[in-house]
C-alpha cells in the first residue's frame, strides 16, 4: 500500500508499552495490535520520533518493530527510523553506515 493522495482510513499511532523495570512489554504490543485490527484500523505507525523511540538502544527498536509487524498480520505498519542527536548513529551497526571516501 502506497501512502499517496488515494490513501484513506485510520492509522493510529501506537505507543510503545513498557514494564515497570523499563523493558518493552511485548504482550501489550500484541493486545494493542490485535485491538487495532479488530476495530478496523487500516494501518498503524510505531516508533515515531516524538515518542519513546529515541530512548531505545541497540537491537530494541528492531525487535519492537518486528513484533508489531508480525502481529499486524498484513496490516500496514509504518515504522519511524529517525532519532535526534548522534548517539543512535554511533551505536548503529556497521551495515547501516555509508562507506567513507
Amino acid at each position: 500500500m502506497l501512502l499517496d493522495t488515494e490513501a484513506g482510513g485510520v492509522d493510529p499511532i501506537g505507543p510503545t508499552p513498557f514494564l515497570a523495570d523499563g523493558r518493552a512489554d511485548f504482550p501489550s504490543i500484541d493486545r494493542m495490535t490485535d485491538f487495532y485490527r479488530e476495530v478496523g484500523s487500516t494501518g498503524t505507525t510505531v516508533l515515531g520520533v516524538m515518542g519513546e523511540a529515541p530512548k531505545l538502544d541497540g537491537a530494541e527498536p528492531v525487535e519492537l518493530a518486528a513484533r508489531f509487524v508480525r502481529r499486524a498480520e498484513g496490516l500496514p505498519v509504518g515504522v519511524g527510523v529517525s532519532a535526534p542527536g548522534f548517539a543512535a548513529m554511533r551505536g548503529a551497526p556497521p551495515w547501516t553506515r555509508a562507506p567513507r571516501g
